[in-house]
């Protein structure tokens, strides 16, 4: 399975990388099969992402990223909170992203902050997003503020969502055996009805005298 990691933290080291990089393992510990990690950095893809939007020609770094985006069995997307939402360089890289590359995909959404008060982040800005482009976002987000690191819950967090996107990668939540013979509800009888024309309903409501 193929899974890829959209990073779009801007320093080095970034906490947004280090979110990133715990996810993946995660996912990779809780995958059925092997799974091929690839990491985006959407920071050294900044000036590529600008030319695509003034000139409509994307570079050959920027292609080979979006490529893998769009062939991937399942994402991971990690964005540092900037004014309350993800960061420009995030939304520009998937604006430049074909409109149908996530229809159907998985995909686990995470966000950094400096505070836990921006950890609406993930329901109120990206969740919205990746539902627009028809992504099947995982129902465990992400949110890690600085001081969740090394603090309980965090762990707990990455786990879950982790199995969450393995289990979609993987088809295990269409793969559930059909229900037995004594487990089918009884099938419902409908009793034959006519249909009454909604003119005739009113004229019936008139009154006669």
């Amino acid at each position: 399975m193929k899974l890829v990691v959209v990073s779009a933290g801007l320093s080095v080291p970034s906490s947004t990388r280090l979110l990133a990089d715990r996810l993946a393992t995660a996912v990779a510990g809780r995958a059925s099969g092997p799974v091929d990690t690839q990491v985006v950095e959407v920071r050294d893809l900044a000036v590529e992402i600008a030319h695509n939007f003034t000139n409509g020609f994307p570079g050959r770094k920027l292609v080979d990223a979006l490529d893998a985006v769009t062939r991937a069995d399942g994402l991971i997307v990690v964005t540092p909170v900037f004014a309350a939402s993800y960061s420009g360089l995030f939304k520009s890289f998937f604006d430049v992203l074909d409109k149908d590359a996530l229809t159907g995909k998985p995909v686990l959404i995470a966000a950094t902050g400096g505070t836990a008060r921006h950890s609406l982040v993930l329901e109120h800005a990206l969740r919205p997003l990746f539902a627009h482009l028809r992504a099947v976002v995982v129902p465990t987000g992400v949110y890690a503020a600085s001081e969740d690191w090394g603090a309980q819950g965090l762990p707990e967090r990455i786990e879950r969502a982790a199995g969450e996107l393995a289990a979609l990668m993987s088809g295990l939540s269409g793969a559930r055996p059909s229900p037995s013979a004594q487990e089918r509800p009884a099938p419902v009888e409908v009793a034959d009805f006519t249909v009454v024309p909604f003119a005739e309903q009113l004229a019936a409501l008139r009154p006669t005298g």
